[in-house]
């Protein structure tokens, strides 16, 4: 882990780098611009993502460190552990509870979300809007959340003393880093430009990972019964709503931060992603022996199933259809 996370600044530092003092041509800006979109993706998807979950380390201090890297990015950490392991990791694919399924009533995600017209042709513009996710993030939503805390049905306070501090430090470095500083070489309009690229890069990468492991046809979407419990335990409840894709391709495990292993994730979000694969070995055999659906796709399989489920959630008529669940 101390290897890849030495490897993987050093790709965003030496993209940053050339694209702020060294890009002087559209020719040369450009393949900087997407490589450090996809370094900021690595950095999310290996160190920050691993470092939230307490799973970097068996040190604490480690683990806050890589979860920091986050507000170096433009994140909110503090936000983002609220959103993503509460919200998220209790609740996949609950709507309502899950905020990882909203994005407005521009998209639908769940069949159980309200339907529009226009969502027939989501399939085709979602892929734009995924690209815009990082720029609202860091510039409007985290600042929202400050101002009113609250995520779907869990609460959050506002941040205090030190988180308070670490927020604002934050976005000061990243946005000196993003602006400031680029701003003493480059014209306004150049500035601009490859903020944009950089961070469509980086959007569409992060939300096309997270959305082939729980927006799939494969996957399930269960709400509370008429007694307010879920129908299945928590840890069926996972396997259920989640789908690895990509398995045994070690080049994107590496990438991803093994979030290709999703089911396991979910799981055991404490332990390194470095030891998913060995753990999907257990985990697909115990699901096989009680008889719960393991879903696995390849990374093209993902990626169709994914397109099929954005198109269906644009047909209400059929959006209610679900795989069998045990």
């Amino acid at each position: 882990m101390y290897l890849k996370t030495l490897t993987i600044f050093a790709w965003l530092g030496l993209s940053y780098v050339g694209l702020v003092f060294f890009a002087h041509s559209w020719y040369v800006a450009l393949p900087l611009a997407i490589s450090l979109g996809l370094a900021m993706a690595g950095v999310g998807f290996s160190i920050q993502h691993d470092g939230g979950h307490n799973a970097y380390s068996e040190r604490r201090l480690v683990n806050r460190a890589s979860s920091w890297a986050l507000d170096m990015l433009g994140g909110s950490s503090y936000f983002w552990h609220y959103k993503h392991n509460i919200a998220h990791h209790t609740y996949p694919n609950i709507s309502g509870a899950d905020d990882d399924l909203v994005v407005g009533w521009i998209g639908r995600l769940s069949p159980h979300d309200r339907s529009h017209g226009f969502h027939r042709f989501q399939q085709f513009y979602l892929w734009f809007l995924y690209s815009l996710l990082p720029i609202r993030w860091a510039l409007i939503d985290d600042f929202h959340s400050m101002i009113d805390p609250g995520i779907g049905q869990t609460k959050v306070p506002r941040p205090r003393g030190w988180d308070q501090v670490r927020f604002w430090a934050g976005k000061a470095f990243f946005i000196g880093g993003a602006f400031v500083l680029p701003l003493l070489f480059h014209k306004v309009g150049e500035v601009a430009l490859w903020y944009l690229v950089t961070m469509m890069v980086l959007g569409v990468v992060l939300a096309t990972v997270f959305q082939l492991a729980h927006c799939v046809e494969e996957a399930t979407f269960p709400l509370p019964n008429e007694a307010g419990k879920m129908d299945h335990d928590w840890a069926t409840h996972q396997v259920l709503t989640t789908v690895d894709f990509s398995r045994g391709n070690g080049l994107v495990t590496w990438y991803v931060g093994g979030l290709n292993y999703q089911i396991e994730h979910h799981l055991f979000p404490h332990i390194c992603h470095v030891h998913y694969p060995k753990i999907a070995e257990i985990v697909e055999a115990a699901a096989r022996k009680h008889g719960i659906p393991y879903h696995c796709n390849s990374t093209w399989g993902a990626l169709r199933s994914h397109y099929r489920w954005l198109r269906r959630m644009g047909r209400p008529a059929t959006a209610a259809t679900q795989p069998a669940t045990a």
